[in-house]
C-alpha cells in the first residue's frame, strides 16, 4: 500500500511516497540522495571515515606514548593505565545519551561533531600541559572522551541512515577509520616523541584533530526517517542489494528503545560486546608490554601493534563486506572465535620467544579484536530498525564502559596474580563464551527456525 505524504497543504505534488510493507514497515522513497544533500550520499561514507580516521590516535596509540607521558609528568603506569580506561569509560558511555539527544532533534550531527572537535582538543592539551594526574583524568579521560564519542557515534550511525540496503560494508570501512588511522601516530610516538618534545607533538595532534573534525563535519546531515534510496525498490529489491538484504532480512519495525530492550536481545548484544570489547581492549592495552617482558626489542613490540592497528581497522571493512554475503550473525560468530583463538596463539609465541610467530598472532588478533564492532552497528539496524538507531546502539556500545574496565582493570589483575600466560589464557576463554552466546541471536519479531522437526498429529479414528 502507497499513499502520498503530506507536503505542507499546497496543491503541488508531493516529492516523496511513504510506502508500507506486508509487515507495515514504511519506507520514504522518491527523495534522490542529490535531493537532500545536493551530491553523492557517498560524502557520508567518505567524511565519517576521515573523522573516525582523526580520532583513532586517543585509544589506539595512546599506548605508544605512556613511558613519555609517565617520564615527563612524574606518573606511574597505574596512573596511565587510569586515565585511558577512564577515556573508554566516558567515550563509550556518552553514546546514548548523545543518540538519545539526536533522535530528539536537540543535537544535531553537525552541532555534535563541532563540539566534539573541540573537546577533543582540550584532551590533548590536558596530557600536554598538565602535571597533576587528575586534571589528567578531567581533560584527556572526560573531555576528551565525551568528545571522542560523540564523533564515533554520530559517524557510525550516519553510514547506517544513508544505506539501509547494503550498511555491512559502509559501516565496516567507515569503523576501520578508527583503528588503522592510528598508525602514523604509533611510529611517532615510538621514535619521535620524547621528554624534549612531547608539548610540541601532542598540541598538533589535538590541533589536527580539531581541523579534520570541524572541516568534515560541516557536510554531515542526516536524511529523512524512514528514507529509502530512489532507485532501489524496497518491496521488491532487486540488483546488487538483493544478496546482501537476503541474508539479513530488514527490522520487522521500528522498535523504541523501550521496545528493543524488551525483547531480550538488546540486552544480549549488549552483554555480548562487553565480553568481546573486553578481550580487544586487554591486547590493546598489554600486547606491547606483555613483547617487552618476554625480550622483543622496541621494534617488534611497536610493529606489532602497528600491525594490530591496521589490520584492527581493515578487518573491519573486509567482515562488513562478508557480512553482506554470509549474514551478520554468521560473520560475528566467525570473528569473536577468531579473536579468542588468537590471544592463545600470541601467549604461545611469547612463550617460546619467537618473534615471527609473535607479529603472526598480532594480525590475527588485530584483525579479531575490531572486525566485531561494525557487526554489532550493523547488527542494531538489522534487529530494530533505523529510526531509533542512534538510540538503540547508544545502548548495546555503552557496553564498552564496563569492558574498560574488565579489559583492563580485571586484565591488569590478572597479569598481578597469573602472569601473562594465565592472563590470556583467561581472554580467551572469555571470547569463546562470547561467541557461543552470540549463537542464540536471533531477529525479534521473526520465528526462529526450527531445530527439531514437529511431531506428526495423530490420526483420529472417532467419527466426525
Amino acid at each position: 500500500m502507497s499513499t502520498d505524504a503530506p507536503h505542507g497543504g499546497t496543491a503541488a505534488p508531493a516529492p516523496y511516497r511513504e510506502i508500507r510493507d506486508a509487515k507495515g514497515r514504511t519506507y520514504r522513497v522518491g527523495e534522490t540522495d542529490r535531493d537532500i544533500l545536493g551530491h553523492s550520499r557517498a560524502t557520508m561514507v567518505w567524511f565519517p571515515w576521515a573523522c573516525m580516521m582523526a580520532i583513532s590516535v586517543f585509544e589506539y596509540a595512546f599506548g605508544s606514548a605512556e613511558d613519555t607521558l609517565s617520564e615527563a609528568h612524574g606518573w606511574s603506569q597505574s596512573n596511565t593505565f587510569w586515565i585511558l580506561s577512564v577515556w573508554v569509560f566516558f567515550q563509550a558511555g556518552v553514546a546514548f545519551p548523545a543518540g538519545w539527544l539526536r533522535e530528539k532533534g536537540l543535537l544535531t550531527p553537525r552541532a555534535g561533531m563541532w563540539a566534539g572537535s573541540v573537546l577533543c582538543l582540550l584532551g590533548f592539551l590536558a596530557i600536554s600541559h598538565f602535571d597533576n594526574v587528575w586534571a589528567a583524568l578531567a581533560g584527556f579521560g572526560l573531555l576528551g572522551g565525551v568528545g571522542a564519542g560523540i564523533v564515533y557515534a554520530t559517524c557510525i550511525n550516519m553510514v547506517g541512515k544513508w544505506y539501509p540496503e547494503r550498511r555491512g560494508g559502509k559501516t565496516g570501512f567507515v569503523n576501520g577509520g578508527f583503528a588503522y588511522g592510528s598508525l602514523p601516530f604509533v611510529f611517532i610516538f615510538n621514535y619521535a616523541f620524547d621528554t624534549s618534545n612531547y608539548r610540541e607533538v601532542l598540541d598538533l595532534t589535538g590541533l589536527y584533530i580539531l581541523v579534520a573534525l570541524l572541516v568534515c563535519g560541516s557536510f554531515f546531515k542526516d536524511p529523512p526517517k524512514n528514507w529509502w534510496p530512489a532507485h532501489i525498490d524496497p518491496l521488491g529489491v532487486s540488483g546488487p542489494s538483493a544478496a546482501a538484504i537476503a541474508r539479513n532480512p530488514r527490522a520487522v519495525k521500528q522498535y523504541t528503545p523501550r521496545e528493543a530492550i524488551r525483547t531480550g536481545v538488546l540486552p544480549l548484544l549488549w552483554l555480548c560486546i562487553v565480553m568481546t570489547a573486553g578481550v580487544s581492549i586487554f591486547g590493546i592495552s598489554f600486547q606491547v608490554p606483555y613483547a617487552e617482558d618476554v625480550g622483543f626489542g622496541p621494534l617488534v613490540a611497536a610493529t606489532s601493534m602497528g600491525i594490530m592497528g591496521v589490520i584492527n581497522g581493515t578487518g573491519r571493512g573486509v567482515v562488513g563486506w562478508l557480512s553482506d554475503r554470509w549474514g551478520r550473525k554468521n560473520t560475528l560468530v566467525f570473528v569473536i572465535v577468531v579473536l579468542g583463538l588468537a590471544q592463545f596463539g600470541v601467549m604461545w609465541a611469547g612463550s617460546m620467544r619467537n618473534e615471527a610467530l609473535f607479529l603472526f598472532f598480532a594480525f590475527v588478533s588485530g584483525f579479531g579484536g575490531g572486525a566485531f564492532y561494525p557487526m554489532f552497528a550493523a547488527l542494531v539496524p538489522d534487529y530494530f530498525g533505523e529510526n531509533y538507531n542512534a538510540t538503540n546502539y547508544g545502548l548495546v556500545y555503552s557496553g564498552k564502559l564496563v569492558s574498560g574496565l574488565f579489559g583492563g582493570g580485571l586484565g591488569s589483575m590478572a597479569v598481578d596474580s597469573w602472569g601473562y600466560n594465565g592472563a590470556y589464557l583467561l581472554a580467551g576463554g572469555v571470547s569463546l563464551a562470547a561467541a557461543a552466546l552470540a549463537l542464540t541471536l536471533h531477529q525479534p519479531g521473526r520465528e526462529r527456525p526450527s531445530r527439531v522437526a514437529p511431531r506428526p498429529r495423530p490420526v483420529s479414528h472417532e467419527p466426525v
